[in-house]
């Protein structure tokens, strides 16, 4: 089994992640999006800085120089709080299942902005998987699946999915420009983590939304179901996915990392009860295999 333990890490990832999802959903629904975003990322910090604490001895970060409070300070505002946010308000309108489908345009995103940008070379394979992938999500999006929402709902849900999806990805190009000559991957998430907290705590501070925030924590399922999320997303799940990473080539991990919109097919059905067609497991099949070949190609 220690034979796969990279493999392993990246199944954990993937059930994190979809479990995760369950929970932010849960807790967007009761408190609002915006404010789940707020009190997670406080969560997530606070998880971070005591795990960096047990693993170094020392919760402070004197190998931070100014290159990377910039790089992966931009990264957390562009990845928590624009992308993150538009990710949970797609999570609140069309639920777990569908949002993370978007999701599946991160890598789309990323070898893009990799193209545009880095003059990393676009290749007829990676084009090919790219049409899988946006295929596989068309034919979901158009499936014509109960959900009870009304349709301008639905479509705001999409394009915050979306929008979810490419601030993820410009956050995780951002990131890399930090991760230069082994820079320690939990430092730079804490970096991230704690300039996206700043920001987002300023901005609820400036629309005198705290107070109300901090009393949402009164509904004891809403905060137990955000604090879940917090802790299997960017704590544990963000953490097993830099041990698969570390331990097996990075096309199969980010492969099997990519799995939660199918996981999460038999959990909105048995959670939320949607009803789920047989154009959407086989669209959502066909997204995940798109986003495999672009790692694996």
């Amino acid at each position: 089994m220690f034979q796969y333990f990279g493999e392993l890490a990246a199944l954990g990832t993937a059930s994190c992640w979809s479990f995760g999802s369950m929970a932010f959903t849960i807790a967007s629904r009761r408190f609002g999006y915006w404010s789940v975003n707020i009190l997670r990322l406080a969560v997530a910090l606070i998880l971070l800085v005591t795990a960096k604490w047990i693993i170094t001895g020392s919760p402070f970060l004197p190998e931070v120089t100014a290159y990377h409070w910039f790089w992966f300070g931009l990264s957390g505002i562009i990845g928590f709080i624009l992308g993150d946010t538009l990710l949970f308000k797609s999570f609140a309108l069309i639920g777990a299942r569908l949002a993370m489908l978007m999701m599946s345009l991160v890598p789309v995103f990323g070898t893009l902005i990799a193209w545009i940008f880095m003059n990393e070379i676009l290749g007829v394979t990676k084009i090919i998987a790219i049409l899988v992938t946006l295929s596989g999500i068309t034919w979901v999006v158009l499936s014509k699946t109960n959900l009870g929402l009304k349709k301008h709902h639905y479509l705001i849900g999409i394009v915050c999915g979306i929008g979810g999806a490419a601030g993820q990805a410009i956050g995780l190009v951002l990131s890399k420009k930090g991760l230069v000559n082994g820079f320690s991957p939990l430092t730079g998430n804490i970096v991230r983590t704690l300039v996206a907290s700043m920001g987002i705590w300023m901005i609820a501070l400036f629309q005198g939304k705290i107070p109300h925030t901090v009393s949402l924590l009164k509904d004891k399922k809403g905060a137990a179901a955000m604090s879940s999320g917090a802790f299997l997303g960017p704590f544990l799940g963000v953490w097993l996915s830099l041990i698969a990473v570390q331990h097996t080539y990075v096309g199969i991990a980010t492969t099997l990392m990519a799995l939660p919109p199918v996981f999460l097919i038999p959990l909105s059905r048995w959670i939320f009860k949607e009803r789920i067609t047989t154009g959407a497991v086989l669209g959502t099949i066909l997204a995940v295999s798109g986003v495999a070949l672009i790692f694996l190609l």
